[in-house]
């Protein structure tokens, strides 16, 4: 089972009713990049989803278990994979 924030249970799967729980954890399962977020402590990770053609960003408590917020990120290109 998913652990989530309040936040992202009350706000963001309701802002973006179109996310399925399945993506995010494709994401979290198989990022194609993991970046650490110093200063507000959290996990940003990315993968493609072929389903809607782009990249999802999920982000997550600094435990990188807790998902605090998704969506397709359109900035994300696979040119900026480290």
């Amino acid at each position: 089972m998913l652990k989530m924030t309040d936040y992202f249970k009350n706000k963001v799967l309701i802002k973006r009713p179109y996310l399925k729980i399945e993506w995010i954890e494709y994401v979290l399962e198989s990022p194609v990049m993991k970046e650490i977020q110093e200063e507000e402590n959290r996990i940003r990770f990315w993968a493609y989803i072929n389903e809607i053609d782009k990249y999802i960003r999920v982000v997550t408590l600094e435990d990188g278990i807790t998902v605090h917020n998704a969506f397709p990120d359109r900035d994300f290109t696979k040119g900026e994979l480290k």
